[in-house]
């Protein structure tokens, strides 16, 4: 799915962001990226979503070489990436309903099908009240929602989140891991950059720790947090009860 090898990056004549980084994904992986303020997550992530080319080293992605891909063919392959963006990235001029149709609709689905499945998406994560509203009328925690909805609502092939939990309650981002698991449970491969320890102790996945300009891809080894766990699927059922997605043949 996705392969590093000595991959490092720089912006402009400063020094390296990354370096030396070497690590492989494979398809139906689930990671946390962790690492301090400042420490190259959200470059890491950009790499990975075709938003940068490395300074030097291979990438690979969808058994791809990167630096063989032409540029034109580079949207057919983003389209298989869904990216939740720290700053959110909404079209203000339309609804939240509309923006997480979005993709859908591009990828000409049904109009029955979007109105199933964005409607019923927008409320398992508590937007049912605010379809209709435009995003600078929202708060930053339903802002957060809805370019989180718009990321999954095509079941791409590799979901990228850059901070998905960090405008929401704890209780809203358990939620929203349930919505991710599950996701990664019908075979999308997922890569979650946070601060939130509490999360990466209750969610059983492997850690992938960026520091010094390198990452370490090590397992978990942190306690589940088996009673927070419980209390938060007796208050929202269990992951089996995540919203359905639309197939990615539509």
């Amino acid at each position: 799915m996705i392969r590093f090898e000595n991959v490092g990056m720089r912006y402009g004549t400063g020094p390296e962001v990354l370096r030396d980084v070497t690590f492989e994904l494979k398809a139906g992986a689930f990671h946390f990226l962790v690492g301090a303020s400042g420490a190259g997550k959200s470059t890491l992530l950009k790499l990975m979503y075709l938003a940068h080319r490395p300074t030097r080293g291979l990438i690979n992605i969808f058994d791809r070489n990167l630096a063989s891909i032409p540029r034109e063919e580079l949207p057919d392959i983003r389209q298989r990436i869904g990216v939740v963006y720290q700053d959110f990235r909404l079209l203000n001029h339309l609804s939240a309903f509309d923006n997480v149709a979005l993709p859908l609709r591009v990828n000409g689905a049904r109009e029955d099908v979007v109105q199933k499945h964005v409607g019923e998406l927008l409320g398992w994560v508590g937007l049912a009240d605010h379809i209709n509203a435009l995003p600078p009328t929202l708060s930053g925690g339903q802002k957060q929602r809805v370019a989180i909805a718009r990321a999954v609502i095509s079941r791409p092939s590799l979901l990228l989140a850059d901070e998905p939990t960090g405008n929401v309650d704890d209780t809203i981002a358990v939620r929203l891991l349930y919505l991710f698991e599950e996701l990664n449970r019908m075979g999308t491969t997922v890569v979650i950059a946070t601060h939130n320890k509490s999360l990466v102790d209750r969610f059983k996945h492997p850690v992938m720790r960026l520091g010094d300009g390198q990452v370490r891809t090590e397992e978990d080894e942190a306690d589940w947090g088996a009673g927070l766990r419980r209390d938060a699927e007796a208050s929202f059922g269990t992951k089996g009860d995540a919203p359905t997605v639309p197939p990615r043949e539509l």
